[in-house]
């Protein structure tokens, strides 16, 4: 048996209420900690996994830093504070870049530098340059570095943040023949991903490669009363779960286990999710707080719609969360029974799409009539298993660079200071979703807009129609080296 490696450990810390929970539900891929506007919310130090592009570590959530060393509530959660503390390889120090940088702020930045602890600094609530400017400006005054601009809401300078921690992440270790099996797939939890610039012949390990074996895990969502459960009945042909006129039958997640066509599948259906201002109990929050995990654990996700009532509101917020999951998706048009001009509906379907998605090209649409015979269902089954090969979608290493080679040819990247921003290479990290890494010149430089030229290209040219395609741009040459 190899050495085992403990997994690095970020500790987030800061005054109350600097959104030190937004950030560490973010980084942990769901909502575990209670996030409200009310200071001091957190009372204890809380753990989770976490990930960032790439890399997983574990993250840890404290208590707001209160001066108090007595018995009260405030002293207790100092203490929690420190107990995390002593459990964290690093600090992140989260100051409220709306607020400014306080005098408490500074009297916990003294605090830290003593700590036999690296410790970085993020200026958070960063959502519009101007107006954190000036503490961003303080910020250098506390004696910790260059801050970090990010907003944990809205989740902006997460790659600024992953290229500080790099310095910090450990080293790789060799890992024994008998475990590779067990690593995490990508490029490897103990692989150096800058060590891969440049390997023409790298090709990611098979870690994450599709089992047939292990069930598809299907969630069905949708507002309520748009006939999910009819849905999922029609589809395992059973009355599995309780449907009916009313909307909000269903509560909790249920999963079915079924098979289609040889291969297992993991059904879950969902309560109905309404707009945050529409739910009126504590268990219709906690249902659709449910409803969001099943999307989280979900390989792909059918969305169902009303064909009376396209692409509502809540439906494309549904979507998009769907997509910033790195789910895949597919739209599924219940009720078409009742449709009467079905031309114009799928035009407007397709006009929804291509307009409020536009970041999720070419998403796959079935109509259905759920609860009349089931009428299509085979063939969103089909769409489903389609889609999740997509997902699972893999390019050469070799075939991409001279496909990269092709597209700066065609449009190079804007220059920077009136040089070229060179595209140096890139590779494939990661299926599920399919997620690819570039090292350019000036990483920093290369605008949106350009990203999103090289995004649409792989869907067009590798067939990666339906589900997220995600790029991260590195600097060539690690600068830590």
């Amino acid at each position: 048996m190899g050495k085992r490696r403990t997994m690095f450990t970020l500790a987030l810390v800061g005054r109350p209420n600097v959104g030190k929970s937004t950030l560490f539900n973010r980084l942990a891929g769901k909502k575990l900690a209670i996030v409200d506007d009310t200071p001091g919310v957190t009372r204890d130090w809380r753990e989770s996994e976490g990930f960032l592009f790439d890399r997983d570590f574990r993250i840890i959530d404290t208590a707001g830093l209160e001066e108090r060393f007595d018995d009260s509530i405030q002293g207790r959660m100092r203490k929690q504070t420190e107990a995390g503390l002593d459990r964290a390889d690093a600090v992140l120090f989260i100051v409220d870049g709306r607020a400014g940088i306080t005098p408490m702020d500074q009297h916990f930045a003294s605090w830290l530098r003593k700590k036999k602890k690296p410790v970085l600094l993020a200026v958070n609530k960063a959502e519009h340059d101007k107006a954190v400017r000036s503490a961003m400006a303080e910020a250098y005054a506390l004696g910790l570095g260059e801050p970090i601009a990010l907003s944990a809401e809205h989740g902006t300078g997460m790659e600024t943040l992953y290229h500080a921690l790099e310095a910090l992440f450990p080293l790789p270790v060799e890992t024994p023949e008998s475990e590779e099996g067990e690593t995490r797939g990508a490029i490897g939890d103990d692989d150096d991903i800058d060590a891969l610039e440049g390997l023409e012949e790298f090709e990611f390990s098979d870690a994450e490669q599709d089992d047939p074996e292990k069930p598809i895990k299907i969630a069905i969502v949708g507002r309520p009363n748009v006939g999910k459960s009819t849905l999922l009945n029609a589809i395992v042909q059973d009355e599995r779960v309780m449907t009916g006129p009313e909307a909000g039958i269903t509560r909790d997640a249920i999963a079915v286990d079924w098979t289609y066509d040889g291969r297992p599948f993991r059904l879950v259906d969902t309560a109905g999710i309404r707009r945050k201002s529409k739910v009126q109990n504590v268990i219709e929050k906690m249902s659709v707080d449910d409803s969001l995990r099943a999307i989280r654990l979900a390989q792909v996700v059918i969305l169902v719609l009303d064909a009376s009532m396209i692409f509502e509101k809540q439906d494309l917020q549904i979507a998009d969360h769907v997509i910033k999951e790195g789910r895949a998706l597919v739209v599924a048009v219940n009720k078409w029974d009742v449709v009467e001009d079905r031309k114009k509906t799928l035009e407007d379907i397709s006009y929804k799409l291509d307009t409020s998605l536009a970041q999720l090209k070419d998403v796959p649409v079935v109509t259905l009539s759920a609860l009349k015979g089931g009428r299509n269902i085979e063939k969103l089954l089909k769409t489903v298993m389609e889609t999740y090969g997509v997902w699972n979608a893999r390019v050469k290493t070799g075939r991409l660079n001279r496909w990269l080679a092709a597209m700066e040819s065609r449009n190079p990247a804007p220059l920077v200071d009136g040089r070229p921003n060179r595209l140096k290479y890139m590779a494939q990290i990661k299926t599920r979703p399919p997620t690819f890494a570039l090292w350019a010149s000036r990483p920093e430089s290369l605008p949106d807009s350009y990203k999103r030229y090289l995004i649409n290209a792989l869907r067009r040219d590798y067939e990666i129609p339906g589900v997220p395609v995600r790029l991260l741009v590195r600097k060539s040459k690690n600068p830590y080296v």
